[in-house]
């Protein structure tokens, strides 16, 4: 009976380049296992090794606390590529075992503004953040999208709605400082309120609220009536 080898396999099908287009959630239990063990032998392939490994193990459920010695009695699987299973093994258990951390929730504009005033008050120039939020209000990830005078033209919603999708975020809030320490907002500042609240509708991304913070002030674009 012939052996395939992995160059028998059609470039597109082989296990990196499908985790490469389809992304690793794509991949069965034996291609991902192909894709650390590497190569195979003269006489098989890497997922025909892959595929006993899995046989041996019985799945992954033995393969959790597979010993180097045991890893190392299949063919085609010397010490070293035991010794790279069983640490992969084990980062995916610590990773698995994470804590998650204690997220911060936004449940009002006094909310960001303790979140973020310390941080902003004292700033030389504008800096227009951003939180992105997922669905219990709970802050995923904040970012700087640019630093300078607030306009329409710098402030692309393009930017600021891609992190979002990229965070899977539920809803943002967008905020912005005041040097001179007077929030009080400006015609642009309701101009690019407006033109996110519009864009975040397109793309089921909310924007529950525009905070300008100033000298231990702050405003809410939403209380202000500009946030629909």
């Amino acid at each position: 009976m012939h052996s395939f080898l992995i160059r028998d396999v059609p470039e597109r099908e082989r296990p990196r380049e499908r985790l490469i287009q389809d992304g690793a959630k794509a991949l069965s239990n034996q291609e991902i296992l192909a894709i650390l063990l590497r190569n195979g032998t003269r006489q098989e392939s890497v997922l025909q090794v892959a595929g006993r490994l899995i046989a041996k193990f019985d799945g992954l459920y033995l393969l959790k606390d597979a010993a180097i010695e045991e890893l190392c009695s299949i063919k085609g699987i010397g010490e070293a590529k035991a010794v790279e299973l069983s640490a992969a093994i084990e980062l995916g258990r610590r990773i698995h075992s994470l804590i998650p951390e204690e997220r911060y929730v936004i449940r009002s504009p006094e909310d960001v503004s303790n979140y973020v005033m310390e941080d902003m008050r004292f700033l030389q120039q504008e800096h227009f953040d951003c939180l992105y939020l997922n669905t219990k209000n709970q802050v995923l990830h904040r970012k700087t999208i640019f630093i300078g005078s607030l306009n329409a033209s710098i402030c692309h919603p393009r930017e600021i709605f891609k992190e979002a999708i990229k965070r899977s975020a539920a809803s943002i809030i967008c905020l912005h400082n005041h040097p001179s320490g007077d929030p009080a907002p400006s015609r642009e500042d309701i101009e690019v309120t407006k033109r996110l609240t519009e864009s975040g509708k397109v793309l089921g991304i909310e924007l529950l609220d525009h905070i300008i913070i100033g000298d231990r002030k702050f405003v809410s674009l939403k209380e202000q009536g500009y946030v629909i």
